[in-house]
């Protein structure tokens, strides 16, 4: 990469000049000291080696809220607060790595991927990326993706992201390099996970040299862990597996070495648990949860300010916010599905008999109740909530514990990213019989700046059971606008609804996206309005087409609605119909399609594994297929690669925006 490279050039464009008069990159990156320290050779930090360390963690800290701090501004988000934390252990490795190269594996491996602005610096510092790249962090098509990604960023050497799944990684890494020690990054969340469990238990057992200097703030994103999980310390936790552990003041940098020294004389895996507050030293930030997100540019400029950096003030004052640039047909306002569910659970419970609530609803957080709208739940009804740590399977294990009873449910919510993690306690749940409603929200891949790692692909891993269940259903429901999700809700969160059963496994998918309301043909009446009733199992037609249907859902459905509207208006009937209910067969519908002329599923779930993987066999089992009819063309359009970055740009990049469907359509129809 080089800052006149057509990337670069691209990038630049996107801000239509607003940079022209502005140094774009306000900081000298060759001030940086590239210091080397010996530790196993230098008892304490001299004056100088001090100075130097201070200078280096000043800098970096800088940069890291500049760059940072220009995803708030651009509306990618981002996270500053755990890579701000963990500089000072940052520094002083890549001092020992620089003085002891014959020693270590000289990688910062790091299982709080979101702290990656730490990864994109090393890489600017290291001359991998030019440093003006750094202000496009998380923009779609920078390469600066919202967590490391191995091979698309120069000078980032691996992936990361989902939390407690960088461990077990590192022993391998440790086990294949026996005679050097391999550093991990590490935080109080990511020990919550429990593969780190066994990941422990293993580098103990083979006396693995593995040493793990872990970022202990007492913040996650819904409140503090000794609040909400007392009991839990992260330093007795790695004892108890028997690691050698040392507490250290992490913003003390003298004893921070000491601590760190001490671990490296220690044969065998050992922690050092650094104990700081959270973004220490950034107003009005310090010590809460809004540091794990991006630092706003209103707490970003005063910190910048009193650090002397006018020109990153003035570059985090320009107007860079992102936009869609297209102007949907046949839809209304947007808003979030995923704020909808969580609202529209509270409704519901508070129809409830208070005493029936408490004794039949138990609903549990894994750390991302404001993300799911679950803390609304939370805070309506505090006595049925269970606000627990990053524990996904044992949280949606106690789920289905607790709705093994007949009259009770268990109520779950996550990413969908994280479904993946569940599939086997998702098993044990439908063999037990439990009833529990889940809601993944972050589902497929729109507005995921936080990229592949965090896509919510595989949701239909979720109906891992046998076709013949005695009755229990696992049922996947995946609405396609706020007032859809409602509805959804409405008919699915209750046990029971005018006599039918809601009994079994319930998953209810959102986008992190705002969707839009869908409209009727008049362009006016909202397509789900007061009149409209959910029914599980059932299809829906938006449009009706004469030249065959495009089948969708979630936020492709209104890109496809756009796209059918496009179509029509050049004289291509083509119809639309949404699949709400995503693993039934609405057969009266099926037969309807499989007698068109063409069938193009929509999705933003993968390709390997998403609606489309099943769709073109279920029309060779229609009735019309089997009785040797002519069947419809089928193709389909799903997430087939790796994330571009960015937010809106995931659909373009994966190829299911209304120009892309336009286009397939016509191939289908031979009319390109």
């Amino acid at each position: 990469m080089t800052t006149d490279s057509t990337h670069y050039s691209a990038l630049r464009e996107s801000l239509h000049g607003a940079d022209d008069e502005l140094n774009v990159f306000p900081f000298d990156l060759s001030s940086y000291r590239k210091i080397s320290i010996d530790p196993f050779s230098t008892e304490a930090l001299s004056e100088s080696q001090l100075s130097d360390v201070k200078h280096n963690i000043d800098l970096c800290r800088d940069v890291i809220v500049f760059f940072t701090s220009c995803g708030s501004a651009s509306g990618y988000g981002g996270h500053t607060g755990g890579a701000y934390d963990t500089v000072p252990e940052v520094v002083l490795f890549d001092a020992f790595f620089r003085a002891r190269p014959d020693k270590f594996v000289p990688v910062f491996y790091d299982e709080a991927g979101h702290r990656v602005a730490t990864q994109y610096l090393m890489s600017a510092l290291d001359g991998y990326i030019a440093p003006e790249f750094l202000r496009f962090y998380r923009k779609g098509g920078s390469k600066l993706p919202g967590h490391p990604e191995l091979g698309l960023t120069p000078g980032v050497q691996f992936s990361s992201g989902r939390l407690g799944h960088m461990w077990g990684t590192v022993n391998g890494i440790a086990m294949a390099n026996p005679d050097k020690i391999v550093l991990m990054l590490g935080s109080d969340g990511s020990e919550m996970e429990g593969n780190n469990a066994e990941a422990a238990r293993l580098a103990v057992a083979r006396g693995l040299n593995v040493k793990l200097v872990l970022d202990d703030n007492d913040i996650t994103i819904t409140g503090h862990p000794a609040e909400y999980l007392p009991g839990f310390s992260v330093e007795k936790t790695l004892e108890g597996h028997g690691l050698k552990t040392r507490n250290a003041k992490g913003e003390d940098v003298a004893d921070l070495y000491a601590a760190c020294r001490a671990m490296l004389q220690v044969d065998g895996p050992a922690a050092v648990v650094c104990k700081r507050s959270m973004a220490p030293g950034i107003d009005g930030v310090e010590g809460t949860s809004q540091g794990h997100d991006a630092v706003a540019v209103k707490s970003a400029v005063p910190y910048l300010e009193s650090k002397g950096r006018k020109d990153a003030v003035k570059y985090l004052e320009l107007p860079t916010k992102t936009k869609d640039p297209k102007t949907y047909e046949g839809v209304g306002a947007y808003d979030a599905m995923r704020k909808t569910v969580g609202q529209t659970v509270v409704d519901v419970l508070g129809q409830m008999d208070a005493a029936k609530r408490k004794e039949t609803v138990m609903v549990i957080d894994s750390d991302l109740g404001g993300s799911t709208n679950f803390n609304k739940i939370q805070a309506a009804y505090p006595e049925i909530y269970v606000q627990s740590g990053v524990m996904e399977r044992g949280n949606f294990a106690a789920a289905a514990g607790f709705g093994m009873h007949p009259s009770k449910q268990g109520v779950f919510s996550t990413f969908a990213a994280f479904l993946e993690m569940c599939c086997s306690e998702i098993t044990m749940a439908r063999l037990n019989r439990s009833n529990v409603f889940c809601h993944f929200s972050h589902s497929g891949v729109d507005d995921m700046a936080d990229n592949t790692c965090h896509f919510g692909l595989n949701n239909l891993f979720a109906d891992n059971g046998v076709e013949e269940e005695g009755g229990y259903k696992t049922m996947l429901y995946f609405p396609a606008d706020v007032r859809q999700a409602a509805a959804v809700v409405k008919r699915t969160f209750p046990l029971e609804v005018d006599g039918a059963s809601n009994k079994g496994m319930r998953f209810v998918f959102t986008t992190r996206s705002k969707t839009p309301l869908l409209l009727k043909d008049d362009g006016e009446t909202e397509l789900y309005g007061d009149d409209y009733n959910f029914v599980p199992g059932k299809d829906e037609i938006v449009r009706e087409g004469t030249a065959g249907y495009i089948v969708s859902f979630g936020d492709a459905l209104y890109r496809c609605l756009d796209a059918v509207t496009a179509l029509k208006s050049q004289g291509i009937d083509v119809g639309l119909i949404n699949k709400p209910t995503l693993n039934v067969v609405d057969t009266d519908i099926m037969e309807k399609i499989a007698a068109s002329p063409l069938c193009l599923v929509v999705e933003c779930l993968g390709h390997k594994t998403g609606l489309g993987s099943k769709f073109g066999s279920w029309l060779l089992e229609t009735d019309r297929a089997q009785k040797g009819g002519d069947v419809c063309k089928f193709s389909r359009i799903a997430t087939h690669k790796e994330g571009g970055g960015g937010l809106w740009e995931q659909a373009y990049h994966q190829g299911y925006d209304s120009e892309s469907v336009q286009g397939r359509v016509k191939s289908m129809l031979g009319k390109e």
